[in-house]
C-alpha cells in the first residue's frame, strides 16, 4: 500500500457568502509532483494555505504525513515547506543572514550546514554574498525556495513559483523544482500550462471552489468526452463531403484544400477507414496523424463547462 503525503477530505472554506473551497477531496502520494490549476479566484491559494496550516478550514480535514493539521498544527508544519505567491522577504538582509534567521525559527540543530546545503540545492551560490534586495526576481524566488526547504520538509507547497519571471528564470526555477521532486512531495500552482507538462505526471484542476479534474496529463490529453482529432493530408484537393459517410467522424474542419482536421471518438478506427477510402477513390494520403487535445484546450473546457468532471 502506497503511503500518502497529503490527504484532503471534504475541505470547505467560506468567506462571507462565497464558498472559496467547496467540499473538495484529493490525495497526494509520497514523491509525486502534482500541478494545481485553476482560474483566478478558483480556490487554489486558499486550499494551499489550509494545507500548510496558515489558515483554518471551516469544514473537512487535512492530513500531512498522517498528522491532522487542525489537531497538531505545529507538528504538521514541521513536515511542510511553503512558498507563498507573494514570497515575502527581508530585502535589507543578506542571503545567508536571512536563511540563518529562518533556521533559527525552525530550531535547526546544525544551522550553518543546513544553510550551505540549501544554498547549494537551489543554486544560490553565485549570489549568496549579496543582500536580498540586490537580487533579480529569479534569485529572490530561489531564496524563497531555500527558506521553504531549509528544515528539510517531506512536502513542498509552492504557490505560483514562477510568477513574473522571464523565460530563462522560469526554466531555471523549473529545473530546481524537478530536482527537488526526486526527494520531495510537491504540490504547486501555476498559470503556465507548459510547466505542468514539463514537471507533472498528474494534474488537479479546480474551478469555482470545486475539483473538475484529477488525472494524469496523458489521460487528460486523451480528450474531453472522448473527442480526439485525426489530421489527414491528401496529395490532391478533396471534397469534404467525402467524409459524410464515415460514422467515426463527429466533426470536420478544412485546413486547406488538401488538409482536414477530423474529430472522432475512435482515432484508430478512423485511420483505417481513411486508408480504405483513399484506395476506393484513388486518392493519395501524404500524412495521417493523431492530435491530442492541448492542455490549454482541456483547461478552457473544464473551467468554462462545470458539468464536465474528470477523475482518475
Amino acid at each position: 500500500m502506497t503511503s500518502m503525503s497529503v490527504t484532503v477530505s471534504d475541505l470547505t472554506k467560506i468567506y462571507g457568502t462565497q464558498k472559496a473551497v467547496d467540499s473538495i477531496s484529493f490525495k497526494i502520494q509520497k514523491g509525486e509532483i502534482v500541478g494545481f490549476l485553476g482560474p483566478n479566484g478558483a480556490g487554489k491559494s486558499t486550499t494551499m494555505k489550509i494545507i500548510t496550516g496558515y489558515i483554518p478550514a471551516d469544514a473537512g480535514k487535512v492530513e500531512v504525513e498522517g498528522i491532522p493539521v487542525d489537531e497538531d498544527s505545529r507538528s504538521s508544519k514541521m513536515k511542510v515547506g511553503y512558498l507563498p505567491e507573494a514570497n515575502p522577504l527581508y530585502h535589507d538582509m543578506y542571503v545567508r543572514e536571512y536563511l540563518h534567521f529562518v533556521s533559527n525559527i525552525h530550531n535547526i540543530q546544525h544551522k550553518r550546514q543546513a544553510v550551505e546545503n540549501v544554498i547549494e540545492t537551489v543554486g544560490l551560490s553565485p549570489e549568496s554574498g549579496k543582500k536580498i534586495g540586490q537580487l533579480s526576481k529569479g534569485y529572490k524566488q530561489r531564496v524563497g525556495l531555500a527558506a521553504a526547504m531549509i528544515h528539510d520538509p517531506e512536502v513542498l507547497i509552492l504557490d505560483e513559483p514562477t510568477s513574473g519571471l522571464d523565460p530563462n528564470q522560469i526554466l531555471e526555477i523549473r529545473d530546481v523544482i524537478k530536482r527537488l521532486g526526486k526527494n520531495k512531495t510537491i504540490l504547486f500552482s501555476t498559470h503556465i500550462l507548459q510547466e505542468v507538462q514539463a514537471l507533472c505526471d498528474r494534474v488537479i484542476i479546480i474551478n469555482k471552489g470545486r475539483i473538475v479534474a484529477d488525472d494524469s496529463v496523458s489521460n487528460l490529453q486523451k480528450g474531453i468526452s472522448g473527442a480526439q482529432v485525426v489530421i489527414v493530408q491528401f496529395k490532391e484537393p478533396v471534397d469534404p463531403s467525402l467524409f459524410n459517410d464515415l460514422e467515426e467522424v463527429t466533426g470536420v474542419e478544412q485546413l486547406h484544400s488538401t488538409n482536414y482536421k477530423l474529430k472522432t471518438a475512435d482515432p484508430e478506427s478512423l485511420r483505417k477507414r481513411l486508408l480504405q477510402l483513399s484506395l476506393q477513390n484513388n486518392l493519395n494520403i501524404v500524412s495521417l496523424q493523431n492530435e491530442r487535445n492541448s492542455l490549454e484546450e482541456i483547461f478552457r473546457t473544464l473551467t468554462t463547462n462545470t458539468e464536465q468532471i474528470i477523475r482518475n
